[in-house]
């Protein structure tokens, strides 16, 4: 099977490849950077030993999507293509919903076009509300309080609608929080610019390169008054996606499943494990609580072991130790 990965130079999607060229799929990368780097890919080659079609283009430059499609016989989708960011989605709505949303809907366009009938979407758990009791299972209530959860909403829709009306395949993974790095540290988490996410932050203070990290509230109704959220590890989430494949090629119809661990683990506590694990110093500072974020959040992962017989296999101990072993390179 040939795989299209949508935004397969970045984090998650860069060692999704990994994943599926070790399982012996083949792939085909488009990647826009605009957040990722051809270092990226780059690492995949040099992990995997094998070479890589890639295209740099936009999703929604149709034309470009033509020709990947023109050149190379596509059974599948991997869309992890997409801006990411909470916060920077509260300030800017109208770029993730053009980006996030025209970028899908050109897809569905392509394999309408081409007769793909199979796609697997990067989602998240920012879909879910707020207000749900936890942990979180598939069918817990809808509303996301951001931009970028309502922009994974929609596209989740979006492609419901699309598998019904042509008889397509589709599972929506709704992530919890990808951190750690490929056990190589060739490839792993890293942003441009001051991380919006904590474990690059993390390493990145323990590295020198920021005076502190920021700790966004530490007044929510959690043990500690720091955010709780599921922690994976971003190799297990990248397996997650092998079995969503064997999923797809029996299967018909559209399919949610939460990838996560299933624990909660605190800001602080993140924060601590790294300096034990790792050996090293991370000066903090709390900073005011940052639009869109949420108390507390974690997966029920029992639907995924059940159908998928996937179950998240690494620990938070190993997330500090990859994430650490790439960035002090």
């Amino acid at each position: 099977m040939k795989i299209l990965v949508t935004g397969g130079a970045g984090y998650i999607g860069s060692h999704t490849c990994v994943e599926l060229l070790d399982a012996g799929y083949d792939i085909v990368v488009i990647d826009n950077f605009s957040n990722s780097d051809m270092a990226a890919i780059d690492g995949v080659k040099q992990i995997t030993g094998k070479d890589i079609p890639f295209y740099q283009a936009d999703l929604r430059d149709m034309a470009a999507l033509d020709q990947i499609f023109t050149d190379h016989r596509i059974d599948c989708i991997i869309h992890f293509a997409g801006k990411k960011a909470v916060g920077e989605s509260v300030a800017m709505p109208v770029e993730y919903y053009d980006n996030n949303l025209n970028s899908t809907l050109n897809l569905c366009k392509a394999m309408e076009k081409y007769d793909v009938t199979k796609l697997i979407f990067s989602s998240s758990a920012t879909v879910y509300r707020g207000d749900n009791p936890m942990p979180l299972t598939e069918d817990a209530a809808l509303g996301p309080i951001n931009p970028y959860g309502w922009s994974k909403f929609m596209c989740e829709q979006i492609l419901q609608d699309a598998a019904a009306a042509n008889g397509w395949s589709v599972v929506l993974l709704r992530y919890f929080n990808p951190v750690g790095a490929h056990t190589s540290g060739i490839i792993g988490e890293n942003p441009r610019g001051i991380p919006n996410n904590l474990i690059p932050f993390i390493a990145q203070t323990a590295c020198g390169t920021h005076r502190e990290l920021n700790i966004f509230g530490d007044d929510y109704d959690t043990p500690d008054g720091t955010g709780v959220r599921d922690y994976i590890h971003v190799v297990d989430l990248a397996l997650g996606h092998i079995k969503a494949m064997d999923y797809c090629n029996k299967n018909t119809g559209c399919a949610v499943f939460n990838l996560g661990t299933g624990k909660g683990v605190s800001v602080l506590e993140m924060v601590e494990t790294f300096k034990r694990v790792n050996q090293v110093d991370v000066p903090y500072a709390i900073a005011p609580r940052r639009p869109g974020d949420s108390a507390t959040s974690y997966a029920d992962p029992a639907k995924a072991e059940q159908i998928l017989g996937f179950r998240a296999a690494k620990s938070v101990e190993d997330m500090c130790r990859d994430s650490w072993g790439f960035n002090r390179r």
